[in-house]
């Protein structure tokens, strides 16, 4: 029975989300590009807006670009870098764990703004607080695994799940045998990562595809303003009458 679920969790479920992440961001990109936004709050409590978002972005960015590194990078490549499993294994747990901190602070003071400001709740649909309540368990599974990585420095583990997600891009079978016996917070870890490429193309994370290339060249822009500055002619208008 374990077979089975491991075997459609990690087997097969990459490849859906994988299809549904690239053939939904394409036809979401093609079709509907400026759905991409959200009711704007930029407004109100700037400060802690601009601190979390830069905490948050910097971070997950650093995430990011670390995991596509780390698991698809060819272990000849680093073996003939002369970086050993131990050592990448290292620096994964160091540079990962100091983004996920900076990503957390970042997270929870969004999260914070998001749910705790009336004003700005209001103007929050069920999708962008879902997003970042799953993008914050994930991170919280992220940084759990750290302790773990830590009981077995040797690097083995690391390299079962490069040979998983190298196996899942290849089109290789058998690749959920790598990941059958790993511990169950890298399995969770796992398992939520891929679901988030699942539910990508119809949430608000499709701005990624917008940045940095594609932003800097769009011919249309989202303008705030405050209405503070439409009351005070409203007042006038109304001393003059």
């Amino acid at each position: 029975m374990f077979e089975h679920i491991n075997y459609a969790v990690f087997g097969l479920y990459p490849y859906l989300c994988l299809t549904v992440f690239l053939f939904g961001s394409l036809i979401r990109f093609d079709r509907e590009q400026y759905s991409w936004k959200s009711s704007s709050s930029q407004l109100l409590r700037r400060r802690q807006l601009v601190w979390g978002s830069n905490l948050f972005h910097a971070g997950i960015l650093i995430i990011l670009l670390g995991h596509m590194g780390g698991l698809l990078t060819p272990i000849r490549i680093w073996e003939a870098l002369g970086v050993s499993h131990s050592a990448k294994q290292i620096l994964a747990m160091t540079v990962g764990g100091l983004a996920g901190i900076a990503c957390f602070v970042g997270l929870t003071m969004l999260l914070h703004r998001r749910l705790f400001d009336a004003r700005i709740r209001k103007t929050s649909g069920p999708g962008d607080i879902a997003v970042l309540v799953i993008l914050y368990i994930q991170l919280i599974l992220g940084l759990a695994t750290i302790p773990v990585s830590a009981g077995h420095l040797d690097g083995e583990e690391m390299l079962k799940f490069m040979n998983w997600a190298q196996g899942i891009v290849t089109l290789q079978p058998g690749v959920a045998d790598y990941v059958a016996d790993v511990h169950p917070v890298f399995r969770a870890h796992l398992f939520l990562g891929m679901t988030i490429f699942l539910i990508f193309p119809f949430t608000r994370l499709v701005h990624i595809w917008s940045a940095p290339v594609w932003y800097l060249g769009r011919r249309g822009y989202q303008i705030v303003r405050t209405k503070q500055p439409q009351r005070r002619r409203a007042a006038e208008q109304a001393r003059q009458t």
